[in-house]
């Protein structure tokens, strides 16, 4: 099994933690400590010597960051989570706050009188910092870079991760890597720029064609990089991941130095050097000012040309997704097939993890798989442990999100499921997510609208009845790289303009806190919309995920007759891709499944 079943989260030594912690402050002379959930490399996925936000407080969630002082410890969540930090931390010695509502700076005045607030600048960006510095400024308080104060207690603190790496193949990467150093490094030169200090590791190993195993779920090398205006890259990484035939791989104009080195050799660069001021350390841009090296701010070079799949990528993705679908028509069918009340979440995590790796092509799973029946449903990221571990009842809503990396793609699904008769209301509220999911997969809309110009239309039939979701409707997705890719999302936050190729998750949902959870997820690819009406240029989605939806949940009247049209043409592509690669039993499941409705 990919994925395990013990509980990370440790309330109970929260507290013990926090006193350490907070012991270490006044000995240094510190009013507080800002603890993230992020690396180095401000991965939303961590390696575990980097789980200190876990580790302090017991909040396993894979976005938030607590604020530590004298007489407060807030723990910062987004929506997502709201439900799963009360279960999940010491609510006696840490207080939950709402985030983004509440802004971090803005806290530490209210329970700030004086003093320094510690941070690691290793583990923030300059934006984040800048943003806090603001808030506070004229109030006397200061944040002040330090040395990580949570690895200064942490004496088990695990070590850096040495997962093997390795090639990934031009076949599937659609284009050679000294192409692709080549083609960004004349953007450099055209913005009279000498380098670009690469921080995130999938953009590295986009750039190097390469993939790696530092991180659970996601295939990504740990690595800093800089990309040369002469296409030369210099790669900071522990050269026990990479062995001889890599190296090759490589080639010559890539020299790997080990991460020790990347400190000295940023003092060493002639500028200006590009820095993502959203993306990359702060420690990055203070190294290369006290060095005397011009800093200019600017977006990661591979972010934007690796969210755009090119021809190879996307094909890699049909593939992984028709292979991904076969594997849940298959999960479905065993699922439908077992008695009433005889199931628990782990067995169904466990059994659908057996069908994936039944195709003999599963690299990994893409994230712990989701699921949880009735009540844990509710809890939007719940991840089932042996201590939570609950039996699906015989009239509940069970929502399964889950996903599959694979050599050709990255897959991410959720299916929300009748176990016997869960009620006309929760038909009701599956039936308007659905109708926001269809909305979002027919559009059109014209080249340069961004994600956020579109997240209203998932949420309009909740708003009309006083309901919502408190999480973007989607997020990028990487080809066989991190299932969370940036910068584009469909999502209120997000001004970056769609573009041809990007891949998007697809996934509106409502949750209601101790009663049931529905989400419903597909994968999206931007693409050229036909021309239509005065030949404006526009957009349109192409779906990549082919997996029935419950109709057992839909109540058929509530569509449009337009809504009703896409769902059975939806189904029937359904039937006609997924059909040939079932097996018989499955192939009789599917046939009602997607029948018209």
């Amino acid at each position: 099994m990919f994925q395990t079943f013990d509980s990370h989260a440790t309330p109970d030594a929260g507290p013990a933690r926090l006193a350490s912690l907070r012991a270490v402050l006044q000995k240094e002379g510190l009013a507080g400590f800002i603890v993230p959930r992020s690396d180095v490399h401000q991965g939303e996925y961590v390696a575990a010597r980097d789980e200190r936000l876990l580790w302090l407080t017991g909040f396993t969630g894979s976005a938030g960051f607590c604020i530590v002082l004298p007489k407060i410890a807030g723990v910062f969540i987004d929506g997502r989570y709201r439900v799963q930090v009360k279960a999940q931390v010491a609510l006696t010695d840490f207080t939950p706050v709402p985030w983004p509502e509440v802004k971090p700076g803005e806290w530490i005045k209210e329970h700030l009188a004086a003093g320094q607030v510690a941070f690691d600048p290793w583990l923030h960006t300059a934006d984040e910092i800048a943003k806090i510095e603001a808030a506070l400024e004229g109030s006397g308080l200061l944040l002040r870079p330090s040395r990580n104060l949570v690895d200064a207690i942490w004496h088990d603190q695990p070590g850096p991760p040495l997962g093997r790496a390795f090639a990934h193949p031009e076949v599937l990467s659609g284009e050679a890597s000294h192409d692709k150093r080549a083609r960004l490094a004349e953007g450099l030169r055209k913005a009279g720029q000498r380098a670009a200090v690469l921080t995130l590791p999938d953009s590295i190993c986009w750039l190097l064609n390469i993939r790696g195993a530092d991180v659970p779920k996601n295939p990504i090398v740990h690595a800093f990089a800089v990309l040369h205006d002469d296409a030369r890259v210099t790669l900071f990484a522990d050269g026990e991941k990479f062995d001889q035939a890599l190296r090759d791989h490589l080639g010559a104009h890539v020299s790997l130095r080990p991460t020790s080195a990347f400190v000295p050799a940023l003092h060493t660069l002639q500028g200006p050097v590009r820095v993502d001021r959203g993306t990359a350390p702060l420690a990055v841009s203070q190294e290369l000012t006290e060095a005397g090296v011009e800093v200019v701010w600017g977006d990661d070079p591979c972010r934007l040309p690796k969210a755009c799949k090119n021809a190879a990528e996307l094909e890699g993705m049909r593939s992984a997704h028709l292979r991904d679908g076969a594997a849940m028509v298959e999960f479905l069918c065993w699922l439908d097939a077992q008695p009433a009340g005889t199931l628990s979440e782990i067995d169904v995590v466990t059994a659908l993890e057996g069908f994936r790796r039944a195709s003999n092509a599963l690299h990994d799973i893409s994230f712990d798989t989701i699921c949880g029946a009735g009540p844990n449903g509710a809890i939007m990221h719940y991840r089932v442990t042996h201590d939570t571990n609950r039996k699906i009842g015989t009239d509940e809503l069970l929502l399964v999100d889950s996903g599959g990396q694979y050599l050709d793609g990255t897959t991410d699904i959720t299916r929300t499921i009748a176990i016997g008769n869960p009620g006309d209301e929760a038909r009701k509220c599956y039936t308007r997510v659905l109708q926001g999911m269809i909305a979002i997969s027919r559009v059109r809309f014209p080249k340069g609208l961004s994600g956020r110009d579109l997240d209203p239309l998932a949420r309009y039939n909740l708003w009309v009845e006083g309901q919502d979701f408190d999480h973007g409707t989607g997020h990028g997705v990487g080809a066989f790289l991190s299932v969370h890719e940036g910068p584009q999302r469909i999502s209120r936050q997000s001004e970056v303009p769609l573009e041809a190729g990007m891949i998007l998750s697809n996934e509106p949902g409502y949750y209601r806190e101790g009663a049931f959870g529905i989400r419903l997820e597909n994968l999206i690819v931007v693409q050229e919309a036909a021309v239509l009406g005065d030949n404006r240029a526009q957009f349109d989605f192409e779906t990549l995920t082919f997996v029935p939806l419950d109709r057992r949940l839909i109540v058929v009247g509530d569509l449009s007759a337009a809504e009703r049209g896409w769902l059975d043409a939806y189904h029937a592509q359904v039937l006609a891709k997924i059909g040939p690669k079932v097996s018989a039993a499955a192939l009789a499941w599917l046939t009602p499944a997607c029948a018209p409705l």
